[in-house]
């Protein structure tokens, strides 16, 4: 019998999934798929149209930057090397489409979770890796699908909020949900009296109750996280009547009640949705992917030169 992916599994884990966050031990930190060297191979090859390489403001830099761009003819190792020296992380998205060992993968993870978790029926698997400088954060933010975070090297310090009012206002969730701009939730300090704080080590995973909000700190240390998400029955009924609270919120000056996710009203809202994501309204609310204008140098800290800017 092959090693399973999760370590230590209880009871109690299995009757919390998916309602609260849970810290759960798991093998990949030994996956050879997540050695430096079949990252840094995976990073060569990675299609541009998959990946997100992003330069943000290292300690000690005043002006706030936010710009994304190619690693150019680096090799992956020079590549993560640039990434441990400070202010970028690279978003590997779409992983199962690029190499089918990931996919494999995916599907084990999936099956195990539904053989732990009674009632548990997933669809629409999705995976990418996020490799990330030391010190770096990820911002107070909001998912629509159900989401884990696996950390594979480096340590990450997790802050989790309760799925409501006032961390989770509807009106912010619903342009999320129309946009696809996570970062649409405001973030107060005074939330952190009531966060959940979690330091993340290599071989655990984070798993959240639906839409929980969150914020992510690197410690001082290169990172590498892989995320999943997935969709259930359940979840994808939740977003159809966010989409459609957004949309007459938005367009018809509405201040929609949640509802259940059945019966006459949430069909009716369902209808609206679908329609909605036929029509002009949907791409030109989705979010767009920054314009590609630097390409990595080689150097053995972080070395970048402007390019002519592209959309990918």
């Amino acid at each position: 019998m092959s090693e399973t992916i999760f370590k230590n599994w209880t009871s109690d884990l299995s009757r919390d999934w998916g309602k609260k966050p849970i810290r759960i031990d798991h093998s990949l930190s030994q996956n050879e798929l997540f050695s430096k060297d079949a990252l840094a191979e995976l990073i060569q090859r990675y299609p541009i149209e998959h990946y997100s390489l992003m330069r943000t403001s290292s300690r000690g830099e005043e002006k706030k930057i936010w710009r994304r761009g190619e690693v150019g003819g680096l090799s992956g190792h020079e590549v993560m090397a640039q990434i441990a020296s400070g202010g970028l992380w690279l978003q590997l998205r779409e992983l199962k489409l690029v190499d089918k060992r990931y996919y494999d993968l995916l599907q084990s993870i999936y099956g195990e979770v539904e053989q732990r978790v009674p009632g548990f029926d997933s669809f629409n698997h999705e995976m990418g890796v996020l490799i990330s400088s030391p010190n770096a954060k990820a911002h107070y933010h909001a998912d629509l699908p159900g989401q884990a975070l696996w950390q594979i090297m480096g340590r990450k310090r997790v802050y989790i909020y309760p799925a409501e009012e006032p961390y989770l206002p509807q009106a912010e969730l619903e342009k999320i949900a129309l946009t696809g701009l996570e970062s649409a939730l405001q973030y107060d300090p005074e939330f952190d009296r009531h966060a959940l704080v979690l330091d993340l080590e290599p071989g655990q995973m984070l798993t959240w109750e639906l839409n929980a909000p969150h914020r992510v700190e690197n410690h001082d240390e290169l990172s590498v996280s892989m995320t999943t998400e997935h969709w259930t029955e359940e979840i994808r009924r939740q977003q159809m009547l966010t989409v459609a609270n957004g949309i007459l919120r938005k367009h018809f000056g509405v201040s929609p009640k949640r509802g259940p996710a059945d019966g006459a009203s949430f069909w009716a809202k369902a209808v609206l949705q679908a329609g909605w994501r036929r029509s002009p309204w949907y791409k030109r609310e989705q979010r767009k992917m920054l314009p590609v204008d630097f390409r990595l140098t080689p150097g053995t800290t972080t070395s970048i030169v402007d390019i002519p800017a592209y959309v990918v």
